[in-house]
Order: structure tokens, then sequence, then C-alpha cells
């Protein structure tokens, strides 16, 4: 049984081939209605169940057509509706029953430490949707749509620009050491990254650079990337911290410092004249919905993966 929580957990080569497989599938699926099946239909006769301890949009939609399209037939529960939800039912017991259920299971949660614990009880494989600590999801779908663009990732330079603590950076961390990329991360120092992860990342080779000058960590970037400034996970003082994060603003003179072919990436929903100005989102260097789409695809290869 796999399980899908960090992109850490995952060997590079099952990596690259969930990314490979999610190209094929994306290409065979040329001229399909989009609530068509695939041909094979891996999943025809099986099941998902997902929770969403969190509002979603891409998340939840993009899950949901992704089993659809693999053949199969998936229960969307929120945590309002069910025991677990309202504190009585235990993790264990809630994760027991489930998998007497359905074949496999996917979790959006504010917790990380709630994911693990269903893990350990589950008998069926479990995908990270989205925790405080990752989202490897959303990775493996940014990995997708930057090599349908930009070629073999594997030396090229990404950076990450705002908010360096959250989980999207993290799990780009991660994702640079398993892919072999090179990322630079600008933020203040208030919101710089865990340094037990970047010491991790340069145990592995890894080229890391953390600057507080936005400027320095675009130069010579083949995708520069960037997130809501606040999130869902954020419980301190939302003004002040959009304070310090201002001079962090993708924004065309800062973009003009990448190389000139660079492309924009944001894992969406934006802050629209926050973390990135609308010319830039909406300009010719925006992928955004491209990455948008290509969660279908990187899902649907993740789903299969923990199946097989």
């Amino acid at each position: 049984m796999k399980n899908f929580l960090n992109i850490s957990d995952i060997n590079s080569e099952d990596l690259k081939q969930i990314v490979e497989e999610a190209k094929i599938r994306k290409k065979n699926r040329i001229g399909f209605n989009k609530s068509q099946a695939d041909n094979d239909k891996p999943l025809d006769g099986k099941s998902m169940i997902m929770i969403f301890e969190k509002p979603s949009t891409r998340t939840r939609v993009s899950f949901d057509i992704a089993v659809k399209q693999l053949g199969g037939y998936s229960t969307i529960l929120n945590p309002d509706g069910i025991h677990y939800g309202k504190g009585d039912e235990s993790i264990e017991d809630t994760a027991k029953v489930l998998s007497e259920y359905a074949d496999v299971i996917m979790i959006r949660t504010s917790s990380h430490k709630n994911l693990e614990e269903f893990g350990k009880h589950l008998s069926i494989p479990l995908i990270n949707g989205l925790s405080d600590q990752s989202h490897p999801c959303q990775v493996i779908s940014d990995i997708l749509t930057f090599e349908e663009l930009k070629g073999d990732i594997k030396g090229k330079t990404l950076s990450w620009i705002g908010d360096g603590a959250n989980n999207m950076s993290y799990s780009f961390i991660e994702a640079a050491v398993k892919f072999q990329f090179n990322l630079k991360i600008g933020c203040p120092k208030k919101y710089s990254p865990n340094k037990k992860i970047i010491n991790w990342a340069l145990k592995k080779n890894t080229r890391i650079e953390v600057s507080t000058n936005p400027k320095d960590a675009v130069k010579g970037s083949d995708c520069v990337m960037t997130d809501k400034w606040v999130s869902m996970n954020d419980k301190g003082d939302k003004k002040k911290k959009k304070k310090i994060l201002k001079d962090y603003q993708v924004n065309k003179k800062l973009l003009s410092q990448a190389k000139s072919d660079t492309i924009f990436m944001h894992c969406l929903p934006v802050g629209r004249g926050e973390e990135v100005t609308n010319d830039i989102i909406d300009g010719e260097k925006s992928v955004v919905w491209q990455q948008a789409l290509n969660r279908v695809h990187a899902q649907k290869s993740i789903i299969k993966w923990c199946l097989d």
C-alpha cells in the first residue's frame, strides 16, 4: 500500500514516473469530452472518498473529475456532516470504517498530524489534498506544467517569492531535492523557511538559496512562483503580514529581472493587486490556467500510482 503525503516520502524515480504518466494520459485524451472516461478505465469498479476540512475549489473539482476520468466513483464528505468532524468519533475508528467502504482516500486538512494519524489506521492508500505542512499534488501539477512548456526540469532554476514558510514553499524545497532543480526563495526574514528543511535539502546537494532581496531571488530564473500572502492556515495579524510582504509583489519590474522567457505560476486562489499584479497573472508569461487544468491529470496519475 502506497500513501502520497509528502514529496520527500517518495523516491525520485516514482515521482518522475508519476509526471510522465500524467503527460501520457493527458495526450491520450485529445478529442475527448471533459467527463469522458479514459479508454483503459483503471478505476473501473473502484471508489475514492474525499474529506474536506477546508474550503476548496480546484482540489475538490479536479479530484472528482480525475476519478470519473479514470472510470471510478467518488464520495465527498464535509466535517460537519460526519461524526469525526463533530468530535464524537476518533480518527482511528473513522479510518477503519472508511477503509471498508472505498479503495483510496484523499484528505484536505489544516493538521498534518491528523493526516498522519489517519494514515496509521487506514488499510487503503491515503492522498494529501493539502495540509498545513505540504501540498504535494499541487507541486506535481506545477512540475507537469513546467515540463510541458520548458522541458526537463532537472538543472533549471525556479524562484519562490513571498511567504517562504508556507506549505507550498516546503513542498517545492522537497521537490527541488527529488527532481534536481535549483530553487531560489525570496522572502522577508520573518517568513523564511524552517532551517531544518533547508539543511536537509542542502545535505542532499541541492542548490537552495534564500534571500531577503526579491530581485536577487528571480535573477536567471526559468519560472517565478508565488502564493497568497495570507492563507487559510494563517492565524496572526493579516494586515501586518501583508505589510511585511508588500515589497515581494510579483510585478512587471520584478519579473523583468528573470530570464526573458520565464513563466509565471500561481497555485490559486489569487490575491490580485497583492502578491501579483493583474498584468502579470493575466499576461503572456502566466501559465496559471494550464496549472489548474493539470491538477486533473497530475492527480489521476497520483491515484493510479497509489493503487498499482
